[in-house]
């Protein structure tokens, strides 16, 4: 997940938000996201997992192309004015939906001024809300997270906010999870608050990193459920073994290479976990001794890939800007493994950069214990639970979300669930919660 950092730190300043950004209602009742993407771009998500990218063709005229390929999926987009809030969409109309939209700003641990927005479904009956907690990405939640309009154009309250040194939010940056789960139940706070009597099940969703935060948050304070999507049951040091070993076998590599290959990431991760103080000798040692071998370039892992290729000098330098108080040997199952909060985890089958396998395991062995865990894996989905075709130079290019993922998330935070969703496979805790 370190990788996905790194990736966000090297995109730039986010576009500014187009004013057809909102969701909308279409004519047959279905929901459409439009959301914001490259500088002059949009993006277009349904609820069954279909997406793509719209580009200006002609005044009001959108052209659209197939999920993040950039190939024309013959699809056209028209909008009205922005302050008629109308849509066309594959020759259906549709209509912004009007959400409760509440602005704030409170106060994370140490004082910290945080900025959040809750978004209500139209209407005065009781609904679920949802904290939305994000993972590393050094973005502005509040303006990428499409969830925020997803969940209210299907009836789930949202709560999103910039988490500290993001955004509008003021503070320094982290990835200490302790701090961040502290900011996430001050948020839970605000979004109890300005839901008021509107707030029937309220719990967190964390994505990613959010996956380690998220139950951490729930172990400190009262919830009644939480969702991770794409999160971990192991520590960051771990999910760069894992995500070492899960390439290579894709690659068809045995366990002799990836053996050899551990001795590479655990030099890098002491590199990393010791603040750039130590390691330097082994990885001095493991790079002589294996970078000629015919695997060494197919090492990548979460995090060694970037390190690997770096001098010793560059790695104590460059490696200054990436110290973020990150909990290297982090022990998920501590707080897991005590907590009695429902939860559901939704993992993707072809995660490279976060492995779901040592996950699940750890998690159906909680479910074995009685504790109330439902898991849903995706066995198409990469990180952040999309499908990809493959390119011939191996590079992944997502095509759409797993179909039944945002019903899955959607339907949980309601209380029951309406199986199938998708090709997952689902399996329930011995006494199911719901």
């Amino acid at each position: 997940m370190l990788s996905l950092l790194f990736a966000a730190l090297l995109a730039g300043a986010p576009a500014v938000a187009d004013c057809h950004v909102g969701a909308y209602r279409l004519a047959d009742g279905s929901s459409l996201d439009i959301g914001p993407s490259d500088e002059g771009t949009l993006r277009w998500r349904r609820i069954d997992g279909a997406s793509g990218k719209l580009k200006r063709a002609d005044g009001d005229t959108w052209t659209s192309t197939y999920g993040w390929t950039g190939r024309a999926d013959g699809k056209e987009v028209t909008f009205t004015d922005c302050s008629k809030g109308e849509i066309r969409f594959g020759g259906m109309t549709g209509k912004r939906i009007p959400f409760e939209v509440h602005e704030v700003t409170f106060t994370g641990e140490g004082g910290t001024r945080l900025v959040g927005r809750l978004l209500m479904p139209p209407g005065t009956i009781k609904v679920p809300v949802v904290v939305l907690v994000h993972g590393s990405e050094h973005d502005s939640a509040r303006i990428w997270d499409p969830m925020q309009r997803q969940l209210p154009a299907e009836g789930v309250g949202a709560f999103v906010y910039d988490k500290r040194g993001t955004g509008d939010s003021a503070g320094t940056y982290t990835q200490d999870y302790s701090v961040l789960a502290n900011d996430a139940i001050a948020a839970l706070g605000e979004a109890r608050r300005l839901a008021g009597a509107r707030a029937g099940r309220v719990g967190f969703r964390g994505g990613s990193q959010g996956g380690w935060v998220a139950p951490l948050a729930a172990s400190r304070t009262k919830v009644d459920f939480v969702i991770v999507g794409y999160g971990l049951a192991i520590s960051p040091l771990e999910e760069d073994r894992e995500a070492v070993a899960f390439q290579l076998r894709l690659k068809g590599y045995d366990q002799s290479v990836i053996d050899k290959a551990w001795e590479l990431s655990d030099a890098v991760g002491l590199v990393l976990s010791s603040e750039l103080t130590q390691g330097f000798e082994q990885l001095d040692a493991a790079r002589a001794k294996y970078s000629k071998e015919p695997w060494y370039k197919d090492v990548r892992g979460d995090f060694s890939y970037l390190v690997l290729p770096l001098s010793d000098e560059d790695i104590r330098e460059k490696g200054k800007a990436y110290m973020f108080h990150t909990p290297w040997h982090y022990d998920s199952m501590a707080v897991l493994g005590k907590l009695h909060t429902p939860q559901l985890w939704i993992l993707g089958g072809l995660d490279i950069d976060a492995p779901s396998g040592e996950t699940m395991r750890r998690l159906t062995s909680l479910q074995a214990d009685g504790l109330p865990i439902t898991t849903a894996l995706f066995p198409k989905a990469e990180h952040g639970m999309t499908e990809f075709e493959t390119a011939a130079d191996g590079e992944r290019l997502s095509t759409r979300y797993s179909e039944g993922y945002m019903r899955l998330t959607i339907d949980y935070a309601k209380g029951t669930l309406h199986t199938p969703y998708g090709e997952s496979r689902i399996v329930l805790p011995p006494h199911d919660p719901l």
